[in-house]
């Protein structure tokens, strides 16, 4: 299993649907207005991050954007999908993989 509680409920809600992985299918959930949180992997490119920071505040202004520690690698193994970008769908999913995300940088003294 996985030690970042963040990747088990990420895991949690693709198992539920509430996760568009990939690219594409993130950038249709933000500009449908759907996306709660955008994920985006570590080693993702610099170009990949500012298309979608440009995306995320053209459509959804108010979300909130988080660059992980994880790689891709790590992703594909919590998740079962290999994607370095990712958008959460549910808001009570985004707001409970946020607070963990805070607490495991907390305890990183991040």
């Amino acid at each position: 299993m996985h030690s970042k509680k963040y990747l088990q409920m990420l895991g949690m809600a693709r198992r539920a649907g509430k996760v568009a992985m990939g690219h594409d299918m993130a950038m249709k959930s933000l500009a449908e207005k759907k996306a709660k949180l955008l994920i985006i992997a570590s080693d993702m490119s610099p170009r990949l991050n500012q298309e979608f920071a440009r995306a995320a505040d053209r459509f959804c202004p108010h979300m909130v954007c988080c660059r992980i520690s994880d790689t891709i690698d790590d992703l594909h193994r919590a998740m079962g999908y290999r994607a370095g970008v990712l958008t959460v769908n549910d808001e009570n999913f985004a707001n409970r993989i946020i607070q963990l995300i805070n607490q495991e940088e907390d305890a990183n003294g991040n």
